[in-house]
């Protein structure tokens, strides 16, 4: 298709901004971050989707090698046919009407983190405030299949970092990162900041939609790809750049050997930006990673206040809801320091208490009830969070 027969349907008068056309370009089929940023390099958006469909990047070296393990004649052609068929203008509106901000690397609204990024994003999609971004911000990443201590100390440094003014910072996953940013919503403090890997409008895990809509009403969500795009496993390593480079601080609650929280603190790393682990039981294959990195490259996080001296601000005391409950006394005193930090059966706690099972079990109704420790079948295990 000539220029002129993309003019009918999207290069016209129609007074489109650049952002438009940089939509249009990430939407084409398997563009993802390096080549879209070759396809902006050295030109305007607009400059390069006319270019496209005319058929004259086919010599560009950048766009060449951005697409070097493919032949980059059919890769092309393919780009031009979506893009020939493609109504910029309905495009645009979408993202419009569905209140995204688009947001060209170097732009305005472009986070100060990632100006001088050595691989940056061209282009931010933002739902919410892009300003919740402003101040000092801690990435909390880890395992989706996190044991419930893991979960507890990922909710109370949401909560506590988030009370404490900073901005707390996850891929919006299951497991670690979901319990982070709900302690910091619980906390209503700092604004969350969720980096996601889909379309803003493709939920993903689902069972975090409603989070997805508390993270972006309270904060923002911010992912480069545009409405529509669906989970691919490429895009997972992509937003974890994001990540690291969003953050001031990377806290790794959780992690087994290798994982989408192992690759945030590589590309941390590479950013020079400094690296916490939260210790975890040797015993726990999902602290082996976390405990890896204690040895290695990273200081530990115990607690608020080692964050907060890794950020630059002075350590203060913040009160999470734990902090809030009664201490128990009595039977259920007893029965919690038998618990310890780590999952007890019935039997272990009357071994270690002393105490009779039916003691033990008033005693574990009453700290269930009092959000000191949850049931998960035959095991008790002391919690964080209250309620």
């Amino acid at each position: 298709m000539t220029a002129s027969g993309v003019g009918c349907r999207a290069t016209g008068d129609d007074g489109l901004p650049d952002a438009a056309w940089l939509v249009a370009l990430a939407s084409l089929p398997d563009v993802g971050p390096a080549r879209l940023a070759a396809l902006v390099s050295g030109r305007t958006a607009q400059s390069a989707f006319v270019r496209l469909v005319d058929g004259k990047l086919a010599d560009d070296r950048v766009v060449a090698a951005a697409v070097r393990r493919a032949d980059p004649g059919p890769v092309l052609e393919r780009w031009r046919a979506a893009a020939g068929a493609l109504d910029v203008a309905a495009l645009w509106q979408r993202h419009v009407d569905a209140g995204i901000a688009v947001l060209a690397a170097g732009g305005a609204g472009w986070p100060d983190a990632l100006v001088g990024d050595p691989d940056p994003p061209a282009v931010l999609f933002a739902l919410g405030d892009p300003d919740a971004v402003a101040g000092p911000r801690v990435a909390i990443v880890g395992t989706r299949r996190c044991s419930r201590y893991g979960w507890d100390v990922a909710y109370r440094l949401g909560f506590d970092l988030a009370e404490a003014g900073v901005a707390v910072v996850s891929g919006l996953a299951l497991g670690i990162d979901g319990a982070a940013h709900r302690g910091a919503l619980d906390a209503d403090g700092a604004p969350p900041v969720g980096v996601v890997g889909t379309g803003l409008d493709v939920v993903y895990p689902r069972a975090n939609h409603g989070l997805w809509d508390d993270v972006a009403g309270r904060g923002v969500l911010l992912g480069e790809a545009p409405l529509g795009a669906v989970a691919e496993r490429w895009r997972f390593p992509a937003r974890n750049r994001i990540i690291a480079g969003l953050a001031d601080v990377v806290v790794v609650v959780e992690s087994p050997e290798r994982g989408g929280a192992m690759h945030t603190v590589d590309e941390a790393i590479r950013r020079e930006r400094p690296v916490l682990a939260v210790p975890g039981p040797v015993t726990s294959p999902t602290s082996v990673g976390t405990n890896q990195l204690l040895g290695d490259v990273a200081a530990p996080a115990c607690g608020l206040d080692d964050v907060l001296v890794a950020v630059g601000l002075s350590p203060g005391a913040t009160r999470s809801p734990a902090e809030r409950r009664a201490e128990p006394t009595g039977a259920p005193a007893t029965v919690l320091d038998a618990i310890g930090w780590t999952p007890a059966t019935y039997d272990e706690i009357a071994a270690r208490s002393g105490l009779g099972l039916g003691e033990i079990a008033a005693a574990v109704a009453a700290l269930t009830a009092a959000g000191w420790v949850a049931e998960e079948g035959r095991w008790i295990e002391r919690v964080i969070r209250c309620g």
